[in-house]
């Protein structure tokens, strides 16, 4: 080794050996300590960002629509990463269900699950909304309507006008309503004149027009009624919630189709400001699981319609009809009569109107010549429905 290099490797010894290296002990603890303070530091946004609670209170006590809003609920919690909740209460757990929609303007709840027929009462346009006139569209057009053809800045307009303070959002597009249960096969109009009969929103107004004698009344308090002879005939909504409701004990006539609720679907209400006040994130979450919630409504209640309706028919014994073309072609001319005495009162209800004709006007042309006969096709391999159940 040169004398150069022998100098270099002492110094470097010499450097090496000045360099104080911590003990064992003290590496570990101060490691322990940095650990702890990442550790630290990463929990804290955890804490600062605990989970928001909602508490919304559905419309239902029970049943499959208890279901659906669960379900929409279930993808909301779980799309959140839990930042954010939602605790569902059952029907009149903290107000009545006529109350609800006050009660989450005033933040006494953060939100309620249910249709906007059951605020009928503060504008007949609210019914629009849900329970309006067919102009041959169904519930999905509805929506098609609300989210792209100016519905959801009428609904907005009249939260204003009503000074509510709510964000609402729609989903599940519901098949027609059947016309209900009767306590004989229904062949004409004039069979309904003077019964008593349970249905809600607008659609009390149109049966009235053709001589029947509407009651407004829960769900759950249809079946009681019809048993003790408070009404003489009614609906709710589809065979899975009728027969829940042992609509089957005090009646044997079950008529399906009809216009009086061609298209209905729920809307989510939320108090404004607690809505306003999560992060934008949050408030996207509540209204996709909305969306989302729509496609599974129709994938998961349908079928369950259909194996109820057959259970109805097949096991209980009931009877099973498709509501005659006269009746409905009456309950068209009995809406015409209806919709023209709002427009003439109600300046808002006629802006409604006229927003859906336009759209189911264009809508509906497309749509009806290029659906093919889809009856035609189930004869062809299956026979008559009524027959085939």
């Amino acid at each position: 080794m040169t004398n150069i290099g022998r100098e270099l490797m002492s110094k470097k010894v010499k450097t090496l050996k000045g360099v104080k290296t911590p003990s064992r002990r003290k590496f570990f603890k101060t490691a322990a300590a940095t650990g702890a303070a990442a550790a630290a530091t990463l929990a804290m946004p955890n804490i600062a960002s605990a989970a928001t609670t909602l508490k919304v209170q559905a419309a239902w006590g029970g049943g499959i629509f208890l279901e659906n809003a669960n379900a929409y609920v279930k993808r909301v919690n779980e799309m959140s990463g839990g930042k954010l909740k939602i605790d569902l209460l059952p029907v009149n757990s903290v107000v009545k269900t006529s109350q609800m929609q006050d009660a989450v303007h005033r933040g006494v709840l953060d939100g309620c699950h249910y249709v906007p027929a059951y605020w009928y009462s503060k504008a007949a346009s609210a019914s629009l909304f849900g329970t309006g006139p067919c102009w041959g569209w169904s519930a999905n057009e509805l929506l098609g309507w609300i989210h792209y053809g100016g519905g959801r800045e009428l609904y907005y307009e009249l939260m204003g006008n009503l000074g509510l303070n709510l964000v609402g959002f729609f989903n599940s597009a519901m098949p027609a309503q059947p016309l209900g249960w009767f306590k004989e096969q229904i062949k004409k109009s004039s069979q309904m004149k003077g019964l008593k009969y349970r249905t809600v929103g607008l659609a009390a107004d149109v049966l009235g027009e053709m001589g029947m004698s509407v009651v407004q009344l829960p769900g759950g308090e249809i079946q009681p009624a019809m048993k003790s002879g408070l009404i003489d005939a009614a609906e709710f909504n589809n065979p899975t919630s009728d027969s829940d409701f042992g609509m089957q004990d005090v009646s044997k006539h079950y008529h399906l189709a009809s216009f009086h609720q061609s298209q209905e679907a729920f809307e989510i209400a939320f108090n404004k400001g607690t809505f306003d006040g999560l992060a934008p994130e949050l408030q996207k979450i509540l209204e996709y699981a909305s969306e989302a919630e729509n496609s599974n409504f129709f994938w998961h209640n349908t079928l369950r319609y259909a194996d109820d309706l057959v259970k109805l028919k097949n096991k209980l014994g009931v009877n099973i009809y498709r509501t005659p073309d006269g009746v409905m072609q009456d309950q068209l001319k009995a809406w015409d009569v209806i919709t023209a005495k709002f427009e003439k009162s109600d300046p808002f209800f006629k802006k409604v109107v006229a927003s859906q004709k336009v759209y189911a006007k264009k809508v509906m042309a497309y749509l009806l010549l290029n659906s093919p006969d889809y009856g035609m096709a189930y004869r062809h391999h299956f026979g008559e429905p009524t027959k085939a159940i």
